[in-house]
């Protein structure tokens, strides 16, 4: 036989006082929890908002670096911000004068000339530098009647690229797929390289309401932005949500320039936005 003391257990009132109070302390927490969590998810929220705009204004800046000299164009209309150029990939010096031997095949200004010898080896640049057939080659743009890579008149097409001859062995043949009498002569015997697959590229976006920032590439010279034609909005798609400046300040006594660019990004879902200036030096030395 067994003989059991009384035994004790929570009531229902204390057990609802239990929960209250815990309520109570869970509250107390999470006001002061909050500020905190909100804080650490609006930083997160700013930090993606700078990236994509640091990211999409250095992508920006590389491409605009590579422009053919005086071959940046401003344009735009009442909804859109556009900036066009030229593209390089390489640059290089042409021989102007014949070696000590007589030899060596020199870019002639005075008559129609279908090949030349480059100074260096084709093979000794980056595989992406390298001059391939259908290449472009300008020389001298200046940018204004006469000498204006957009209308043609100081480009040439690449038929190939060879290397040098044992007389000239650290030369590279540049020849074109047809004559070409060049308008200017370089006063440093240089020559810039347009890429065949990019002949031409825009940065387009619009200037108020958030929109697609696109780059624009491979379409020709003749549909190329004008000031009395809109800006092209189908390219590939650098960011959303975006609208921004793009401001091209002409060359100086120097030959250099400036790209100023204010890009805003915003959140969708937020409305939160962040805006970042970029400046982009820009050489014109022909």
């Amino acid at each position: 036989m067994h003989i059991h003391g009384p035994q004790r257990g929570f009531t229902l009132i204390e057990l609802i006082m239990v929960i209250v109070i815990m309520g109570v302390i869970g509250g107390m927490v999470s006001v002061f929890m909050k500020g905190p969590i909100d804080a650490y998810f609006d930083s997160a929220r700013r930090a993606a908002l700078t990236d994509v705009a640091d990211t999409v204004a250095r992508r920006m800046a590389r491409d605009i670096q590579r422009a053919l000299p005086n071959s940046i164009r401003n344009p735009g209309d009442a909804s859109n911000q556009c900036l066009e150029f030229i593209p390089t990939k390489t640059g290089g010096r042409y021989r102007s004068a014949p070696d000590g031997s007589g030899a060596g095949d020199i870019l002639d200004f005075s008559t129609t000339d279908s090949s030349f010898n480059m100074l260096g080896l084709n093979s000794a640049l980056r595989s992406d530098q390298r001059i391939v057939g259908s290449d472009v080659i300008a020389v001298y743009n200046l940018g204004i009647s006469g000498s204006d890579a957009y209308t043609g008149v100081n480009t040439a097409v690449v038929s190939s690229a060879s290397e040098g001859t044992p007389t000239l062995a650290n030369e590279t043949k540049i020849t074109l797929t047809a004559g070409k009498q060049f308008p200017l002569v370089s006063g440093s015997s240089r020559f810039q390289v347009i890429p065949n697959d990019e002949k031409i590229v825009s940065f387009v976006c619009p200037t108020s309401t958030p929109g697609n920032l696109v780059r624009n590439a491979n379409y020709t010279y003749p549909a190329s932005i004008d000031a009395t034609t809109s800006c092209p909005t189908t390219g590939a798609i650098l960011a959303k949500n975006v609208t921004c400046t793009l401001v091209y300040s002409g060359s100086d006594l120097q030959r250099n320039a400036v790209v100023s660019m204010v890009l805003k990004v915003t959140d969708s879902s937020s409305g939160e936005s962040v805006s970042l200036q970029h400046e982009v030096h820009v050489s014109n030395t022909p």
